[in-house]
């Protein structure tokens, strides 16, 4: 393909896996992060010319505008939006402030809007775009960091919105719902205790976790013409745990599923 594609938090362990894909498919990249060197490191691991770092800070949303511009000036119109940029800070409520409640709902919902506006005049001009919003399982179930949980499940409704109200511009929008992915995001828990992962996979049917490249193969599908239909869509990719809970299951029935 020949798309530009604007992917957000492009520096992560799902955002390198994003970047990668789209540039195997023959896209060009736009790679947005706050992280300057790392983006030129990123860049620097692929051809001249086929990821175009875009400093920005997704919390100023001039800053987003302004630095989208630029690179749409260089490179052409975005024809493809992923905005995956997120973070956490307050794990429960008892440990989340006003401070920190502000700073997750910001990046994670307001930050992705800042992002989608950005490109959403571009695209009704042109009558085409998708957009590929990164959500959360915490978007859909209380399962911690509630301010980023809030956010997420915000998101959610905003790719509704956006898919009812873009539609007919030819603009789909649909949202990846991750459940845990092993990055580098989840070290600080693998630090606290090395079993965490082992932990985990009695509440997930697959007994498996998604890999950066599980949400990439999600993304990728979105955002092709064999989705063309697909819009306004939450997709969970998550190793089953949002089809229900096992556990609960078998203290319910009695038996052993």
């Amino acid at each position: 393909m020949t798309r530009v594609v604007l992917v957000t938090g492009a520096c992560g362990g799902i955002g390198s896996a994003l970047c990668r894909r789209f540039v195997e498919l023959g896209d060009t990249v736009l790679a947005l992060d706050l992280d300057a060197a790392a983006l030129a490191a990123l860049a620097g691991g692929f051809e001249a010319g086929r990821v175009t770092p875009v400093v920005a800070d997704l919390a100023d949303a001039a800053a987003v505008q302004q630095a989208v511009a630029q690179a749409v000036a260089l490179r052409g119109p975005v024809d493809v939006l992923v905005a995956n940029a997120g973070g956490a800070k307050g794990l429960t409520l008892a440990t989340t402030d006003v401070a920190s409640w502000h700073r997750d709902v910001h990046l994670n919902l307001n930050g992705t809007y800042h992002t989608v506006e950005a490109v959403r005049t571009s695209m009704i001009e042109r009558q085409q775009g998708v957009l590929v919003l990164i959500g959360s399982v915490n978007g859909m179930a209380s399962l911690g960091h509630p301010a980023y949980s809030a956010a997420k499940a915000g998101l959610i409704s905003y790719t509704k919105a956006l898919a009812l109200e873009l539609g007919k511009h030819g603009i789909r929008a649909n949202i990846v719902c991750p459940g845990t992915v092993k990055t580098k995001a989840w070290q600080a828990r693998v630090d606290k205790n090395p079993q965490v992962f082992e932990n985990l996979k009695k509440y997930y049917p697959l007994r498996d976790f998604a890999t950066p490249d599980d949400i990439a193969d999600a993304v990728q599908f979105l955002a092709s013409p064999m989705a063309r239909v697909i819009t306004g869509v939450a997709l969970p990719v998550d190793g089953g745990l949002m089809a229900g809970n096992r556990l609960m299951a078998e203290e319910l029935t009695l038996e052993t599923l």
